[in-house]
């Protein structure tokens, strides 16, 4: 094998890579064999030289994030055999389908490829890297997805400029840009892989839009931060007498519009409004008996935590205040910070200072073709309750 840079850790640090852990924090670091540039590929040993794992350097916190658990070599085979165990899993799970071809293909550590995120939309496969390391290695990996996708994938977009800033690019790594018809649970969608936020499309939800759509018939319905409406089709597709979807994005607003025009709904039905969600919260009392919250991540990093934390009880109460009788609430976390616990009690604080009484329904999470290694719980970003406020 290659004479790669060696990492040694301290004594006792190699607790959590014998666990499946893939993170290497610089803290656990005794010392450095060669010379490791950021994204260059290392190999990890304990103090007493056994090799625990190969992956991408990074300077920083997290200085190595494992690809593989022992010693292998990080080539157009091992490309192969990951993309391959992928596609595996969302044929298991029924995706690609007729009625779906919109999925996520990696998520990162739940897939074994820390630092890569890969969408699919149709026939196009839209890769964005967290890590140098995965954005030096982005052809391999676009050669890998179309080769292993059994003819699905024949294009390989490139959105890293997001994740990674002005050291990563956005571009076609292979095909171009191919007109085609997005679908979810057979609802279709208009997606902006090129411009929108994240990859285009919020599919983590998709679950989670299914069950709202259950519970509208003959509802009113307010999805805020509705981005690119999916909520709100869900809502219309299963009988909702009336759905508002509110965001400040003037390109959210016309994304909705499109999404809803597509579907078949109509005006009568359904309005887009350009409006800051907790203003329109202020000014409508009583007039919802389902209420989507679904905002951006408040917090990106923990020492935003706590800000956080208020921003979802502000709104949460606000929501519970203005929901009508018997009113359902879909709310929801994305900030990875806030575990599950902190958010479960952040909604019964705005619960308390609503002062209506509440009731879980639901706890909700992100889908299957977003799964989580039981060794690393960070993978488990969304969290989400429905609760019936009374």
């Amino acid at each position: 094998m290659a004479a790669l840079p060696i990492l040694h850790l301290k004594s006792g640090k190699e607790r959590s890579l014998q666990r499946f852990h893939p993170w290497v924090f610089s803290g656990a670091i005794e010392r450095m064999e060669g010379d490791p540039q950021d994204g260059q590929v290392v190999r990890v040993k304990s103090q007493r030289g056994e090799v625990l794992g190969v992956g991408h350097y990074q300077k920083g916190s997290i200085t190595v994030r494992l690809l593989f658990f022992g010693d292998t070599l990080i080539d157009d085979d091992f490309w192969k055999d990951a993309f391959a165990r992928c596609f595996a899993h969302r044929r298991r799970i029924g995706f690609p389908s007729e009625a779906t071809n919109i999925f996520r293909l990696v998520h990162a550590e739940g897939d074994g490829l820390p630092g890569l995120i890969v969408d699919v939309y149709g026939s196009t496969a839209v890769v964005q890297c967290h890590s140098h390391g995965m954005y030096e290695a982005r052809k391999a990996i676009a050669e890998a997805i179309v080769n292993q996708s059994a003819g699905i994938i024949t294009q390989v977009f490139d959105k890293s400029s997001e994740s990674l800033g002005k050291e990563g690019g956005n571009g076609f790594l292979i095909g171009q840009l191919t007109e085609e018809i997005h679908v979810e649970n057979a609802h279709r969608f208009e997606i902006d892989f090129q411009t929108g936020q994240k990859t285009g499309f919020f599919i983590d939800q998709r679950d989670n839009r299914e069950l709202l759509g259950r519970y509208s018939l003959n509802k009113t319905v307010l999805n805020t931060f509705c981005y690119t409406g999916g909520f709100s089709v869900y809502a219309l597709a299963q009988g909702a007498s009336r759905v508002d979807s509110v965001d400040s994005s003037k390109k959210a607003i016309e994304l909705t519009k499109k999404n809803v025009e597509v579907n078949g709904f109509s005006e009568d039905s359904h309005q887009a409004i350009g409006a800051d969600v907790l203003e329109w919260l202020k000014s409508n009392q009583g007039e919802y008996d389902v209420i989507v919250l679904d905002p951006p991540a408040f917090a990106k990093h923990q020492d935003a935590r706590h800000r956080a934390v208020q921003a979802y009880k502000r709104i949460n109460r606000m929501a519970m205040e203005q929901i009508g009788p018997d009113g359902l609430l879909f709310t929801f976390s994305c900030s990875q910070v806030v575990d599950r616990e902190l958010f479960r009690n952040t909604v019964t604080a705005a619960a308390i200072e609503a002062g209506r009484e509440v009731v879980i329904l639901h706890q909700l999470t992100q889908p299957a073709d977003h799964p989580v290694s039981i060794y690393h719980p960070e993978g488990e970003y969304l969290k989400g309750l429905v609760v019936l406020v009374r």
